[in-house]
């Protein structure tokens, strides 16, 4: 899934950033490739939408998801922490990154319910010689 935001260029700022074997992937929103609102009211299916955008970054940054370290999801109401870590859970499990779900007053736009952002450390591949 590319990354629809057209927020980038207008903001100045990158969706993800690799610095040496450090990723780091920027606040992204629900957003279909159309621009228009993921499911708008479905802290789920949006949550799942943004978390799909910062998986296809990790890889196009030459990270793996299982390289993630932190996340952090940013909900617009404290009631939809449920569902956004039940689709956190199906990204993450295996991996149990350090999480903080972080309650925010609003986003761009009022009808996301979600906005989430997460860091990576490449591990090396071993050689054995």
């Amino acid at each position: 899934m590319d990354a629809p935001s057209n927020y980038e260029n207008r903001i100045g700022f990158s969706r993800v950033v690799r610095v040496g074997n450090i990723i780091a992937v920027s606040g992204s929103a629900p957003l279909l490739p159309n621009g228009n609102t993921a499911s708008p009211g479905d802290p789920y299916k949006q949550t799942k939408v943004c978390l799909q955008i910062m998986e296809k970054a990790i890889k196009d940054a030459g990270g793996n998801l299982s390289d993630t370290i932190r996340t952090r999801i940013y909900l617009k109401e404290q009631k939809h922490w449920a569902e956004a870590a039940r689709a956190h859970a199906e990204f993450f499990m295996d991996i149990k990154p350090a999480c903080t779900f972080i309650v925010v007053k609003g986003f761009i736009h009022d009808d996301w319910l979600v906005e989430t952002e997460l860091d990576c450390v490449v591990r090396e591949k071993q050689t054995l010689l």
